[in-house]
């Protein structure tokens, strides 16, 4: 099996769960379900951020990441999280170049929560449809004219960039990764083994 390279973004005061819960999806997925503890996952996950060293989260978290910018491997999926540190690093020029840059690569461009306004400063958002945290639709639609947001959708895709609301979304967002890989089945079969209800629609929940 040749694994999709799937790169999670980390950076500091980012949102646990925005990282963690598409990191659960992606590293829990089997292609075959009989065969779970034999076989890996089709999507190898890496955690990516700007220096080496521990990167600390939302909560006080401390993640070690496998990779730094400068020495992360080619990626087929990349992964943007939210979280208060977006408001920083909205004004990272090394963060959005590399953003930039990695984007021309992958297959599929995503996005947790407030991790879309990071796209969205990149300039990876004009000309799309998109969302993010509730709390932060407006400033997604003043920020970005050329972006349609949406108000009512939990995961927006548009073709292969996938943005999604706040936090828990991104279990959701990575199921329609899943989906869109591997099909249906395999989606529904991943949120079974992790006892989570598998999204009977695309509404917003709050």
């Amino acid at each position: 099996m040749t694994q999709k390279q799937v790169g999670i973004v980390l950076f500091d005061d980012v949102e646990v769960l925005d990282f963690c819960g598409p990191f659960e999806v992606l590293s829990a997925t089997r292609l075959n379900e009989e065969k779970r503890r034999e076989e890996p996952s089709p999507f190898r996950v890496l955690l990516v951020a700007e220096k080496a060293g521990p990167v600390i989260t939302t909560g006080g978290m401390k993640v070690i990441p496998d990779y730094t910018f400068e020495s992360c491997p080619k990626l087929d999926i990349l992964v943007v999280p939210g979280g208060w540190g977006t408001r920083k690093e909205i004004g990272n020029s090394v963060m959005l170049d590399w953003l930039r840059a990695r984007a021309t690569e992958v297959e599929m461009l995503t996005s947790v929560c407030t991790g879309s306004m990071l796209l969205g400063f990149a300039g990876l958002l004009e000309g799309h449809k998109a969302t993010t945290h509730w709390k932060s639709l407006d400033w997604m639609r003043d920020s970005f004219p050329g972006v349609t947001v949406s108000y009512d959708e939990h995961v927006v895709e548009d073709g292969s960039l996938f943005t999604s609301a706040g936090i828990s979304a991104g279990i959701d967002m990575a199921l329609k990764l899943v989906t869109r890989c591997y099909g249906e089945a395999v989606a529904r079969a991943t949120a079974r083994h992790m006892e989570y209800p598998y999204p009977v629609d695309n509404a917003r929940r709050v």
